[in-house]
């Protein structure tokens, strides 16, 4: 049974890294990739001393911080409050209801957006004015994006985060719960001395796979609500994914892509090491490895 898995790791992950030499050559259609001139160091060199990777990787982090952040708190929250919920009915319906933004396609999301903020036909500018408000510029208006990008990440992925978590409160003996009630435990209390003690294990290890992606952005998120070509944005919305893509696509620097991300993938690879050494030192029975 493990069979595809490992034939599918073996094609995807293993039988392209030989492509990490790019990252060291000098790329070119006519040599190819292995016969471009070798060049080192440079490609990294030319990030740092840009200030490029720093933004980068600034932005990256940032943006997936908040992401983990105010998601598995939202997350958390979205979980106790449908298991506190007594009708069924009701409680089943608030679910599907939230389940449903994880399938809206980006391209949809983006779309929504646009239509909301545009300058010109938006709905936003619409009320404004409708008020004899002044419209706001949204596309050139860098400050308000990283609200934008993090309000329509949680709206996207609350529903689906939350059922991890409503899946372990599920899995709590029912029997601690009626006890504590038989106590006289009201429900703030049995929240926070048993369900969040109980929820834990499954947060620290929710956070460890996390970390492991912090400087792997969502590409599909901020492509569709921004643009990779809107350099009006560029300082508050611009990550490593948007970056590698002008590179390939607009630039055809393969070197320069390649160097972030295999740059991102070894600074991921020792911060899930770091995390998971802190966690051991805190509470080794949550560890990972």
């Amino acid at each position: 049974m493990c069979v595809p898995a490992i034939v599918f790791f073996l094609i995807m992950s293993y039988l392209p890294m030989p492509g990490l030499y790019l990252a060291f050559i000098n790329y070119n259609y006519t040599d190819g990739m292995f016969l471009s001139p070798f060049v080192g160091m440079d490609n990294f060199k030319f990030l740092i001393e840009s200030g490029t990777l720093w933004k980068l990787t600034f932005n990256t982090i940032a943006y997936n911080a908040a992401f983990i952040i105010f998601g598995n708190g939202l997350q958390i929250l979205v979980a106790i409050l449908l298991n506190e919920l007594r009708n069924k009915w009701f409680k089943k319906t608030a679910q599907s209801l939230m389940f449903l933004p994880h399938f809206i396609s980006f391209v949809l999301v983006g779309l929504i957006a646009y239509n909301i903020l545009s300058y010109d036909y938006g709905l936003l500018n619409g009320i404004l004015k409708s008020f004899g408000l002044e419209a706001v510029k949204t596309y050139t208006n860098p400050a308000i994006w990283p609200f934008i990008i993090v309000i329509t990440y949680l709206w996207q992925s609350t529903g689906y985060g939350s059922i991890v978590y409503f899946a372990a409160i599920m899995g709590l003996d029912s029997e601690i719960v009626e006890a504590s009630e038989i106590d006289g435990a009201n429900a703030l209390q049995r929240i926070r001395y048993i369900i969040l003690p109980w929820l834990k294990p499954t947060f620290i290890i929710l956070l460890l796979f996390s970390l492991g992606g912090i400087l792997r952005g969502n590409f599909g998120l901020f492509y569709n609500l921004v643009g990779a070509n809107n350099t009006a944005l560029y300082d508050a919305t611009d990550i490593i994914e948007t970056f590698v893509f002008r590179s390939l696509m607009n630039n055809f620097n393969f070197s320069l892509g390649s160097a972030v991300s295999l740059y991102q993938s070894v600074f991921g690879f020792f911060l899930v090491l770091f995390a998971n050494w802190l966690v051991k030192k805190a509470s080794p029975d949550n560890t990972l490895f």
